[in-house]
């Protein structure tokens, strides 16, 4: 009879329990948890990497022998490699995010890529680098600058020969002329470390990520997509495009709403969508992008067409 009676004085108290187990707040608090432990994974891995890509790295500037140099190279993308790898099984524990991934074949790691994707978050960083992990050579982006004070991450980014390009406004080269151009020196200048070796190089084409606001500011004519920028890719093509041997068409799409890198961590991105398009680099798209305005003005309007269809690819894919 006393247990009875404890139990039954006990039984709000329980109950509220019971409630509190199925309130927003506790599926919040337990997001969060998600979050941070996924937030240390990345972390802790990140920091085991980066320490002998770093003392490799100081290797390869002190000991100026071509082929030790290029050894170098390789080895580093292979730390970087498996450092992904660490972050795919990050994801699966605790994102848990599906990705459902339309066009992938058989690539290879011995070839070299030029990867094009519209970009609306971090987390396409992360997308791109889970879908194409150990089936092409690891990818290598064109950064803002201000990025190689990220840390850890950002002088990672440099040990790796990510290229770093400065942005200048329209306004800016106006007053300081002899700027203008300088991002294709530098993207000239990585392109002949590419050659060296298979690489997969990945171009955000818009140049910057998605957001309403731009698409305002911009006047984009596209749904979906901010205006595309041909500077970049076009001087690739020009520097290296007798040499690749194919061109990937990236699609990202998020069926329930762009959102950010927290949200991915804590689990709130249930869908990702993604569609490659293999492309052949056609006679058409060899050219000098630089000199040759008629070459110019082809490769603009071949951009343009691939930006249009590409918006209507994310309208199916959003259905």
């Amino acid at each position: 009879m006393i247990i009875v009676k404890i139990l039954s004085q006990c039984q709000p108290a329980l109950n509220f329990f019971h409630i509190f187990d199925y309130t927003s707040g506790m599926k919040t608090f337990i997001k969060t948890l998600r979050g941070l432990a996924s937030l240390f994974f990345y972390f802790c891995n990140t920091l085991f990497w980066c320490t002998p890509l770093f003392l490799l790295t100081i290797l390869k500037f002190l000991i100026p022998l071509t082929g030790f140099r290029l050894w170098c190279s390789r080895t580093l993308s292979t730390l970087a490699t498996a450092w992904v790898g660490a972050n795919t099984i990050n994801q699966r524990l605790f994102s848990k995010t599906s990705l459902a991934v339309q066009g992938l074949q058989e690539f290879s790691l011995e070839k070299k890529y030029l990867v094009l994707a519209n970009h609306q978050s971090w987390v396409d960083i992360l997308v791109l680098q889970r879908i194409f992990h150990r089936k092409i050579p690891f990818l290598k982006f064109f950064l803002k600058k201000e990025l190689i004070w990220f840390p850890i991450l950002g002088q990672a980014w440099w040990a790796l020969d990510f290229p770093f390009m400065k942005r200048y406004s329209t306004q800016f080269l106006k007053k300081k002329p002899h700027l203008k151009g300088k991002d294709l020196e530098i993207t000239r200048k990585a392109c002949e470390k590419f050659k060296t070796s298979p690489i997969s190089i990945m171009n955000f084409v818009e140049g910057t990520r998605f957001t309403p606001e731009k698409h305002k500011r911009q006047q984009s004519p596209y749904q979906s997509l901010l205006k595309s920028k041909a500077g970049g890719v076009g001087y690739v093509l020009t520097s290296m495009g007798d040499q690749l041997n194919a061109i990937l068409d990236v699609t990202i799409v998020y069926p329930g709403g762009i959102k950010n890198f927290w949200s991915f961590v804590c689990g709130d991105i249930q869908e990702i969508k993604v569609r490659v398009k293999h492309m052949p680099v056609t006679a058409d798209l060899l050219g000098d992008y630089t000199s040759d305005r008629s070459f110019r003005a082809r490769f603009h309007n071949w951009l343009n067409d691939l930006w249009k269809e590409k918006d209507r690819s994310i309208q199916d894919m959003l259905v």
